[in-house]
């Protein structure tokens, strides 16, 4: 039996390891064994409890391993990818950081090792809707809407985090990096609001967040922007708390202390934000691709509209991002997939086999992407 493992135990990482512990033999890893002890109850999964900050405990790890999941915090991302890589094993990732993986690729042609990155929903299943098409047609704009949110709606922010509140908070501050007439662009983080009708769930607000990634490198497409949807009024007060200075890392000294303002806004967000371990939830997203088609001026839109799994107590956001790693992971450890070198989604999504393959690995999990087209 195949051996994996889960570096990273949280909402996203439990969904990694439920659904790939019935066929192979993994192993999660966690700072915190409260995680880690609900698994073992859950699945047959072997547990290490790890301080994942020490490139020399990661080492160890992965020493015989076949394959490497990362599921850590976006902070930890990259070093523990570079970790994995210089240690020589196939890693399939989901951590949210905020370095040029490709600063990587040559150490993983190196290495051997096929090393997919942003390999979520969005990044993730979202490059590979474009990859597949921008090998098909001439894909003239992109556009990504998406967004989690909880079923209940709480003032004064409205929202519930179901991946790491360090990650979203550095989706409100990151700039965000847009493709407008063939140049890049880069806007304000929570910038060009504007409103969204969806069948589902109404009216929420959509945003610029820098969720493009990869696609500004390896995509030559004229328009192309990503935006996070979340309830109308969210990003307001979320603008507010950054120009005040929130959400600054700068230190400030307080009675002879130092102290980094973001650290303390964590402090008060964090349990404001923490989703209840049963408290309903739902994903949506948008993805619309135009361009021209055999002549033809054509437009694809994908929908996911999915709701947290009330059985297995596990998050839509989870469901989503977890299952999309999981379906790659599987098409990588069963030999399906051996490119070497650092892997962006669209890569995947560029091969028919292996993107209907994706696809219906989540829809035999209940994951449905809604596909619609026309011609114009």
């Amino acid at each position: 039996m195949k051996r994996v493992i889960v570096l990273g135990a949280g909402m996203v990482g439990r969904a990694i390891v439920l659904d790939l512990a019935p066929r192979y033999a993994v192993t999660a890893v966690d700072v915190d064994e409260q995680r880690l002890a609900r698994l073992r109850e859950e699945a047959p999964v072997h547990t290490v409890t790890a301080d994942l900050s020490h490139s020399a405990i990661i080492r160890k790890l992965v020493s015989d391993c076949d394959l490497v999941i990362g599921a850590v915090p976006g902070f930890l991302g990259f070093q523990t990818l570079k970790t994995v890589i210089e240690c020589g094993k196939n890693i399939v990732d989901i951590s949210f950081f905020a370095e040029d993986p490709f600063e990587l690729d040559a150490l993983a042609q190196q290495k051997d090792v096929t090393a997919v990155v942003d390999c979520g929903v969005a990044p993730g299943m979202c490059n590979m809707l474009l990859g597949y098409h921008n090998a098909r047609m001439t894909v003239e704009s992109y556009e990504c809407l998406v967004g989690g949110l909880p079923v209940k709606r709480t003032w004064p922010y409205q929202y519930k985090a179901p991946f790491s509140p360090v990650d979203v908070i550095e989706e409100y501050t990151r700039p965000a990096r847009l493709v407008v007439d063939g140049k890049l662009v880069v806007r304000e983080a929570l910038s060009d609001v504007e409103y969204i009708e969806f069948d589902e769930i109404g009216t929420l607000e959509a945003f610029n967040t820098d969720g493009l990634r990869t696609l500004l490198k390896t995509m030559k497409i004229p328009t192309m922007r990503e935006k996070t949807l979340r309830y109308p009024g969210h990003s307001e007060y979320i603008r507010v708390l950054r120009e005040t200075g929130f959400f600054s890392k700068d230190p400030l000294e307080i009675n002879g202390v130092q102290i980094r303002p973001l650290d303390v806004t964590a402090k008060l967000l964090f349990p404001k934000w923490r989703l209840e371990p049963d408290e309903p939830e739902f994903t949506v997203m948008r993805v619309t691709i135009r361009g021209i088609e055999n002549g033809q001026h054509k437009e694809y839109i994908y929908e996911l509209f999915d709701r947290f799994d009330s059985e297995r107590k596990i998050s839509s956001m989870a469901r989503t991002t977890g299952y999309t790693c999981t379906a790659v992971a599987t098409l990588v450890l069963e030999g399906a997939f051996t490119q070497k070198g650092i892997i962006p989604p669209e890569y995947i999504g560029a091969d028919e086999q292996r993107f209907k393959s994706v696809l219906e690995y989540q829809k035999a999990r209940g994951v449905h992407y809604r596909r619609r087209e026309r011609a114009f």
